[in-house]
Parts: C-alpha cells; sequence; structure tokens
C-alpha cells in the first residue's frame, strides 16, 4: 500500500479529520487530527485509527503504524 492509500481508507472510516500519511515502505506514520477524539483516552484513539486499519494491517500489506491523534484544539496549540 503507498501512502495515498492508506490516507483514503482513513478518510473513509474516520469522517471529518484532518489526516496525514507518510511512509518508509510497508511503515506508517500518521497524523489524526478530528473532532471525534474528544474526551477519548489515547488507547481509545488509537483503537478507532486501528479498526479502520486492521484488515491491512492482518494481510500483511501495513507491517507497523506509528501514530499521532489530537483533537482540533489540541493540535493548535
Amino acid at each position: 500500500m503507498n501512502p495515498d492509500d492508506v490516507k483514503e481508507l482513513l478518510l473513509a472510516g474516520l469522517t471529518g479529520c484532518d489526516i496525514t500519511v507518510e511512509s518508509d515502505g510497508s511503515h506508517f506514520n500518521i497524523l489524526v487530527v478530528g473532532d471525534l477524539f474528544e474526551g477519548l483516552r489515547p488507547v481509545q484513539r488509537q483503537q478507532k485509527v486501528y479498526a479502520v486499519l486492521q484488515a491491512k494491517i492482518a494481510e500483511g500489506s501495513i507491517h507497523a503504524v506509528n501514530m499521532k491523534t489530537f483533537t482540533p484544539n489540541e493540535f493548535q496549540q
């Protein structure tokens, strides 16, 4: 998978978020900023992102993911 494919998956599964994806082969660095993270603990935020990518991780298209998740207010600070 390339970064655009991963971004497309995330945009479809995480409505209303701003998403940036970079990669080094099958390792992806993901930044997600969205209101849907409001009031969630960090692990709950990661679970939302992993839920969208689960099938691609299971099949091996995505080997590793580093992610940062923020609400819009957190990201602007």
